[in-house]
């Protein structure tokens, strides 16, 4: 239950808002005057979010490795360009060209895929950095020679009782964290989450940019949701399987260790997989493999899942026998049996999504397929170490092979 309260959208929404009031409630307190006066807290953030990008790079997590950067990059903008007053020279302008170009950063690692981080798509990722890097230096050349239009001017203009930081840009960052909360409270995937966080801790920094040391505050906070997000998404990658949506090898080692006295372990294999491989191409084999993890997910009898490897799946019953058990994988083997899969001609797929349904209205699927599995059961009756059970199993799986497929044997 705690678990999932902690993993739901509205707990990730709100506890960056909870630490962004808690700063601004303590910041006259004693703890933080000493720690501002320290150089750890300026460089924390560093130490924080070179952190998040090494495990980034662990995990072949590099959206989060890109966000990782865009604070770097933030960060010693900061300490390196704007630590005169805002009056000064043209520090309000740059911090005005950096409270506008860090939220898309973040938002613009959306259009790329995760690996790790030497590849070409974070490379193009770093050559946008620069691009605005370059562009921030062209408005800038073009303010100190004394060009800079009126009416930009204006647009800088702020209402102190707000913010120091001109008045479109604070509407301008409100309405970019409500974008990225709104995506987080739909979706609730840990790319929301930290993007989400990214974007309003730091948007707090340059509306509150006048309190003193509120940067290397609110990026060490940020580091530390980047290196605990990119943590989690490493542990569900190693967790979970990503095509079926089940728990994965790693998390059925986890439980095997703590089964107790009684259980059945249940192993399904999907009949002739490699065979339908060849005929319907791997897209399709892959449609197979979600087909029927979406069945083991509807198991009754307390069964738990898991995807063993390739076309193999387990399941245990805490608690069961195989006679107790039996049943239920019965029900599954004749359920996935009596199920009709449609297959259509990838060739002729249509280009866009409302030709597909015309067509599908006019015209039926041309191939209609039945999917069978073979399981072997076994229980803790036949050995208390999970191990020797689970290895059972997969000998009655043989067994049902040998058989004839489609079948339970025990």
């Amino acid at each position: 239950m705690f678990s999932m309260s902690v993993s739901s959208s509205w707990f990730r929404s709100l506890l960056p808002i909870l630490f962004i009031v808690a700063i601004h409630i303590g910041m006259g307190h004693e703890i933080f005057t000493q720690l501002s006066n320290s150089n750890v807290l300026l460089n924390l953030p560093y130490v924080l979010l070179f952190t998040a990008l090494a495990v980034a790079q662990i995990f072949k997590q590099s959206r989060m490795g890109m966000l990782a950067i865009a604070q770097i990059l933030a960060y010693a903008i900061i300490q390196l360009r704007l630590q005169t007053p805002l009056i000064s020279g043209s520090t309000l302008l740059e911090l005005s060209l950096l409270a506008l170009l860090f939220p898309i950063s973040c938002v613009i690692c959306y259009a790329f895929h995760d690996s790790d981080l030497f590849t070409k798509e974070f490379l193009y990722y770093l050559i946008i950095q620069c691009l605005f890097f370059v562009w921030s230096l062209l408005i800038l050349d073009y303010f100190n020679q004394g060009d800079f239009p009126d009416l930009f001017t204006q647009l800088l203009s702020s209402v102190p009782q707000v913010s120091r930081l001109p008045f479109i840009l604070f509407l301008y960052l409100i309405v970019l964290s409500g974008i990225t909360m709104l995506l987080l409270l739909r979706k609730n995937r840990k790319l929301d989450a930290i993007v989400y966080t990214s974007v309003l801790l730091i948007s707090d920094v340059f509306v509150s940019f006048h309190m003193p040391h509120i940067s290397s505050i609110l990026f060490s906070i940020s580091g530390i949701f980047l290196v605990l997000y990119v943590i989690a998404a490493g542990h569900e990658m190693a967790f979970h399987d990503r095509l079926t949506l089940l728990p994965g090898r790693a998390a059925l080692d986890h439980t095997m260790k703590s089964l107790g006295r009684h259980f059945t372990i249940a192993m399904i294999d999907v009949d002739h997989f490699k065979q339908f491989n060849d005929n319907y191409g791997h897209d399709t084999g892959d449609e197979v493999l979600k087909l029927v993890a979406s069945k083991l997910r509807q198991v009754k009898g307390k069964a738990k899942a898991y995807r063993y490897g390739g076309e193999e799946f387990t399941i245990i019953f805490k608690g069961k026998s195989t006679e107790e058990a039996f049943d239920y994988l019965e029900s599954l083997r004749q359920e996935i049996q009596n199920y009709d899969m449609y297959l259509r001609n990838t060739d002729k797929r249509p280009k866009s999504d409302k030709m597909g349904r015309l067509k599908r209205q006019k015209d039926q699927p041309s191939n209609v397929v039945n999917i069978t599995v073979s399981i072997g059961v076994s229980d803790s009756r036949s050995s208390r170490n999970p191990q020797e059970v689970i290895k059972s199993a997969d000998q009655a799986l043989y067994k049902a092979k040998k058989s004839g497929r489609n079948r339970v044997t025990v």
